[in-house]
């Protein structure tokens, strides 16, 4: 990716002079080209490292694998799925189911399903009734980042949470959770009201 503006208008003017008609150029022409040469090396260096911020920045947010968004909208729309725990492939790049929960499992099977020593993400489809005897869901998008696991795992989990959020179109309620406590049956209940 070449910048022209950041190149020595001049010094171009003058490899262009040089190339066309060198009969013409003066005795000092190997110092104006020496000049342009550097001109042009500044730039390209300056192009490089404009491309590894932009590489890196890219970086930051992992690709969403199709079967997560399939999967997440059956839980929503279907209600095939009581929970969908999702894993970050770092070879791959990207987020990938790693486990399926049946409609008849219980909260305590999807808090089992978590690891205790690695991060993930979680949709949780928590069912409940109201004070005024009505049947609701809320469905819970969970970051579930132990204190036991990596620190390079907690920090690409926390810099691809956001973009991986806006590929769940229809999560109602955000909870973060570092430890079982924080992600308790009554906490989610207390979140779901």
């Amino acid at each position: 990716m070449l910048h022209l503006d950041l190149l020595n208008v001049r010094s171009l003017c003058d490899f262009k002079f040089m190339v066309s008609k060198p009969w013409k150029v003066g005795g000092d022409w190997m110092v104006r080209m020496i000049r342009f040469l550097g001109s042009l090396r500044r730039l390209v260096s300056r192009s490089q490292e404009c491309d590894n911020v932009y590489e890196a920045n890219a970086a930051s947010g992992m690709a969403v694998h199709d079967d997560c968004k399939l999967k997440f909208l059956e839980l929503k729309a279907k209600r095939t799925y009581r929970f969908i725990v999702f894993k970050i492939e770092e070879k791959q790049k990207q987020v990938v189911v790693e486990k399926l929960g049946e409609p008849s499992q219980s909260y305590d099977d999807f808090t089992a399903s978590l690891p205790a020593d690695e991060c993930r993400y979680a949709v949780y489809d928590f069912d409940f009734v109201t004070a005024e005897n009505c049947q609701k869901s809320r469905i819970f998008f969970i970051a579930w980042s132990p204190d036991t696991s990596r620190v390079r795992s907690k920090m690409i989990y926390a810099s691809s949470k956001d973009r991986f959020k806006r590929e769940l179109d229809g999560i109602q309620v955000e909870l973060q959770a570092t430890d079982p406590t924080e992600m308790g049956l009554d906490v989610i209940r207390s979140r779901a009201n």
